[in-house]
């Protein structure tokens, strides 16, 4: 099968970059499994085991689209898109009253819910991507990993979870001074920030970690942080909000929108098991199991199929900006 694989940003990653891994893996495994890879991303991209053609934002894309391509799998809306048969991955919350394609593919059961859609795949890592766990290291620390400049991320929340059960935390993905939304500056010093790091430095951090901390304030999509984590044997202690209760089982963490619920849960951290976390995770929610769900899209859609029964939209508005968070 020749796959065309379509973003507007580039690859690969060199640090975060949530959606640029997944479709590096994606692709990656796909090329593994016999099919033909093609990348149509911005400028500047590189890659190895396909071929790279250059997005550009003010051109057709039908016209980008080769003609040779079987299926084009498409990582932001498009409109009015017929050349080949296509998805379209939403890796967002996109607001109410916005109408999403009818092929949209959501990255959770509740994500899909949330906008009247039932098609949905759970994103997996590649265990090869990342440094080798040691799940009989000693645990010393928590650990806090998203952008913390986004409030719905609650980094404070975090640190009120790592200061009340005695605790400390390691922020990835933030800076002790941040003035991107509003001024913050943390001054507990038991709180250790280490900004945006690579998958190798983010391995040493998450490896000697008791548990993640991820007290978020909205209904997250996904969550990458949750299965990398747990990957490296750390369980999860957050809220019960977007995809976290589906991806979260009461044997790999806790979750509350109680501060104090998480903090007297994380007391009892040695109760879990990291062999069993990062079991879990390779059970779950690798590349793999990934790579097959979106061949049996590419299937459907290929046959004339349509993946929602209508054009997925938010079903109910947003009342609140935070969700419930009680310290």
């Amino acid at each position: 099968m020749k796959i065309l694989i379509v973003n507007n940003t580039q690859i690969p990653a060199a640090k975060y970059g949530g959606t640029e891994r997944m479709i590096w893996w994606l692709g990656a495994a796909l090329q593994r499994l016999g099919h033909q890879i093609t990348y149509l991303v911005a400028a500047g991209s590189s890659c190895p085991f396909a071929k790279i053609l250059v997005y550009n934002p003010t051109v057709d894309i039908s016209k980008q689209v080769p003609d040779d391509i079987d299926v084009v799998h498409f990582h932001f809306q498009v409109n009015n898109f017929t050349k080949k048969p296509y998805l379209v991955n939403v890796h967002n919350n996109p607001a109410y009253g916005d109408l999403l394609d009818q092929n949209s593919v959501f990255v959770s059961a509740n994500h899909a819910a949330r906008y009247g859609g039932t098609a949905f795949v759970h994103h997996g890592l590649d265990p090869d991507d990342y440094p080798k766990p040691d799940l009989s290291k000693k645990r010393i620390h928590t650990h806090f990993l998203a952008k913390a400049a986004w409030k719905v991320k609650n980094v404070k929340g975090a640190i009120d979870v790592a200061t009340q059960s005695g605790n400390k935390l390691i922020v990835l993905g933030g800076t002790r001074l941040n003035l991107t939304m509003g001024f913050r500056f943390t001054f507990n010093l038991n709180v250790r920030f280490k900004g945006m790091v690579d998958n190798d430095k983010k391995a040493v951090v998450l490896n000697s970690s008791k548990a993640l901390l991820f007290p978020v304030l909205w209904h997250e999509p996904f969550g990458l942080a949750i299965i990398e984590s747990l990957y490296y044997g750390c369980p999860v202690f957050g809220t019960p909000y977007g995809s976290l209760p589906e991806l979260v089982a009461p044997e790999v963490g806790i979750l509350s929108n109680s501060s104090s619920v998480l903090a007297e849960g994380l007391k009892s951290v040695a109760d879990f098991s990291n062999q069993l976390c990062h079991d879990y995770a390779m059970e779950n929610f690798t590349v793999q199991k990934m790579a097959q769900k979106y061949l049996q899209l590419y299937e459907r859609v290929m046959n004339g199929e349509k993946l929602n029964a209508g054009a997925p939209t938010l079903q109910a508005a947003n009342t609140v900006k935070y969700l419930p968070w009680n310290r």
